[in-house]
Formats: structure tokens, sequence, C-alpha cells
């Protein structure tokens, strides 16, 4: 094997594997998130029956009010979303930044953020366990995206809606995530589509590579697509924003986006509902994702019901 094929396959394991532990243990001895604009509210140890407990913060416009007519925003991944100063690797999605902005343009609705951090159980816990059925080289034991799901639309939305009163419905609640994230947000998305309306999956790590509970990636990869074609909602049903960069990790996505694209194609989805984006030279990580944050927010969240190509 070449030595440039073994570096990068290092490389690729730390970002999916060893990076999960260290914004784990960062965010355990960090200090507290600082945000720019609106302000967050944080619940240091969010419990459930269905995972354990991790910090869960909720972000809020400037000016918010319980009860104001708000959409809802569940990020994974949340200790990466804000501040930069208190991330492993000093990058952030500039959520608050970035969303402020676009409110404040009257380009987007008035929203809440739900941003729930990650444990060393990530990778466990962003993973689509129903997509594995009849899979022989899928370890069960590391499977945890049912339980991650059933926290998120069993306690924490009951929670939010109860404590901050948004507007509750399908149509104004979201999920979004990079890479496993991704993957867990289009899973949840087909698993709860009476809860979310709508998912954004940015760099979504659709070839199952560098993880500890699958054996053949390629088989996963096809089981992923079988069950999307099994339970993606109806055509035109919900709003679907998904992209790769072409640098790092991403460089891997492209064939497995292609495919997926084609499965919505096929049950003509059309552009106001599905759109899939290639970003020539972005790479896998934060600073990447903030640079192109505003098109699925854009996407998921604009004020009018009209889209463009």
């Amino acid at each position: 094997m070449k030595t440039g094929r073994i570096i990068g396959i290092i490389a690729a394991a730390l970002v999916l594997g060893v990076a999960a532990f260290l914004i784990y243990e960062r965010q355990r001895t960090s200090k507290p998130q600082v945000v720019s604009c609106g302000t967050l509210e944080v619940y240091p140890d969010f419990e459930s029956a269905f995972i354990t407990p991790r910090k869960v913060s909720v972000w809020l416009p400037e000016g918010y009010r319980v009860g104001e007519s708000c959409d809802v925003l569940y990020m994974h991944d949340g200790q990466m979303l804000f501040d930069s100063t208190t991330t492993w690797n000093h990058q952030e999605w500039q959520v608050d930044e970035i969303l402020s902005k676009l409110m404040d343009e009257k380009t987007v609705r008035r929203t809440i953020v739900v941003a729930i951090d990650n444990t060393s159980d990530r990778l466990k816990e962003y993973f689509p366990d129903e997509a594995c059925k009849g899979l022989d080289d899928v370890d069960a034991s590391e499977l945890g995206g049912n339980n991650y799901l059933k926290f998120l639309v069993e306690r924490l939305k009951p929670f939010i809606d109860e404590h901050y009163k948004p507007l509750t419905d399908r149509e104004h609640t979201f999920i979004m995530g990079s890479s496993m994230g991704g993957l867990i947000s289009l899973y949840g998305l087909c698993e709860y589509p009476e809860v979310f309306g709508g998912a954004a999956c940015l760099s979504t790590h659709l070839s199952f590579a560098h993880l500890k509970a699958v054996r053949n990636t390629e088989a996963m990869a096809d089981g992923f697509l079988r069950y999307l074609a099994e339970h993606l909602p109806a055509a035109n049903e919900a709003r679907i924003y998904m992209d790769h960069g072409t640098e790092g990790i991403d460089a891997a996505y492209g064939h497995y986006q292609e495919r997926l694209d084609s499965l919505f194609y096929e049950r003509e989805w059309d552009i106001c509902h599905f759109r899939s984006i290639v970003f020539e030279g972005h790479d896998h990580n934060e600073t990447c994702w903030a640079k192109r944050l505003a098109e699925p927010i854009s996407y998921l969240l604009g004020e009018t019901e009209t889209c463009a190509n």
C-alpha cells in the first residue's frame, strides 16, 4: 500500500474516531461557549432514559420572548457550533452570526437552535441502525442511532416545546448535521417524518469508511441506499438539503452522493424539496461548513415558499 494512502487512512480515522473523543474531553473541561449574537441557555447534564446525559444548549435570537412564533432547528455536535475558542480544533460553524444576519435581512424565519453536544459515543449515536438489517458485516453493539433519535423526539423536543413554546409542527421543525451528523439527520427525517419537515446534511458520510461498526463499507453503503428507497417520505413531502466538498474525506463522497441523488430524481423530487450541491475546494471541517452554512439555512428556513435553480 502506498505511503500516501496509508497517511490518508490514518487521517480519516483520526477525524471520525479519535476526534470524537477529543471533542468530548475538551467540552468537559473547557470554558462555556460565548455567542456574538443572541443568547445561549445551557443545560449542562440533560438526562434521558435513552442515552447518557450531555450538554444541550439553546440559542435564542435577539429579542426572543417565550411563546414567540419561532421555527426550531436541532443541530448535532453542539459544542462545535458557536465559539471556536472552546472547540478542539479551534473552528466553529458560526451559527449565531450567520443565522442572525439572515434573520436581520428577513430572508429566513425567526428560529431557535437546539445544539446537542456529542459524547465519546458519537459514532454509535449517529449511526442509522435500521439500514443495517440483513447485513452480516455490522457490529450491532456499535449501533445507537435509534436511541439517540428517541432522546431527541421523545425527551428533548417535548422539553423545548414546553419551555420555549415555539411553533411545534413538522413544517417548522428541522434537523441538521455534518459527516455522521448528516447521516443521522437524514435517517431521523426518514424515521420521524411526522416530526421533522426538513433535514440539512452537510458532507454526509455516505462512504461509511473507517467506522468500527462496519466491516464491509460497500455493503453498508448499499444497505443505506436500500433503506432510503423504502423509507424516504413521498416525493416533495419534506425539504432535504445535501452537499459535499472535493477535498479531504469529502473527496470520497461524490460517487455515493450521485447514487443517492439519482434515487431522488427518479422519484421526481423537485428542486424546491431536494437539493444536492458540490462545493469545489471545500474540505471536511467546520471552517468549510461555516462558509456555506447560509445555503442550507436559507433552504430550510427561507421566508418565501419559492426557490430558484
